[in-house]
């Protein structure tokens, strides 16, 4: 299998659970869960990680469903797919490098993007919310194009649809051998793990503080990611 552009010598399909890309986009989905408490309970009902959900609440809204933003959902799904530009803009500049610092480099802006929105959240008082969507819609477009671009199987950061019919389907009871059941569980582990404080941080103290928890987590991974030679 050749690798990705810009990939170290293992192919990222053959990474390991404890791989520190696996850590990395572990710890990624952690975040993704702090995000979403913060856009859904935060922002209006809004998704700024799963475009899924954004595109299902437009479709509520334009129904009457009371509750939801067409305006918040389109500037979410706008942004994201920017960020998304970007990362494939970013993959091509390290194409011809090793895999660390491009996911590096992502890591930096993403955490960046969301520095900006913790000040942003603290600052904003009675400001619309749409600056602030955009800017963390923009953090997880880039993210997941990179993400896309890794390819490593069963760890997306933001989605865990498919994640869990591969737990299903593959387990022991449907006739599979449980092949990396263990990532799978942990990437619906890890999305609860930041669902929790996240909510209860929006609900008890607004969306400074996550976004500021999210902003140290993101910051703190780019700066201990390493892979050995």
């Amino acid at each position: 299998m050749t690798p990705h552009p810009g990939s170290r010598s293992v192919p990222t399909p053959e990474i390991g659970d404890r791989h520190p890309l696996s850590l990395v986009l572990v710890t990624l989905t952690v975040v993704s869960g702090l995000v979403d408490a913060v856009c859904f309970l935060g922002l209006g009902h809004v998704f700024t990680a799963n475009m899924t959900g954004n595109v299902l609440i437009i479709g509520f809204a334009l129904a009457g469903a009371p509750g939801f933003s067409v305006t918040g959902s389109l500037v979410s799904l706008g942004a994201f797919l920017v960020g998304a530009v970007a990362a494939g803009r970013l993959a091509l500049a390290f194409r011809d490098r090793h895999r660390v610092p491009w996911v590096r480099t992502a890591l930096w802006c993403e955490a960046a993007l969301l520095a900006v929105s913790t000040v942003v959240a603290f600052g904003a008082g009675g400001v619309p919310p749409y600056p602030l969507i955009a800017l963390i819609a923009l953090a997880m477009g880039l993210r997941n194009g990179t993400v896309g671009r890794l390819a490593v199987p069963d760890l997306t950061t933001t989605v865990l649809t498919r994640t869990l019919a591969a737990l299903a389907a593959g387990s022991r009871l449907a006739g599979g051998t449980d092949r990396r059941s263990g990532r799978k569980v942990a990437a619906v582990a890890a999305m609860v793990a930041g669902a929790v404080p996240g909510a209860w941080l929006v609900l008890r103290h607004g969306i400074g503080w996550p976004l500021l928890l999210d902003t140290l987590t993101v910051t703190g991974t780019a700066l201990v990611y390493r892979e050995g030679g």
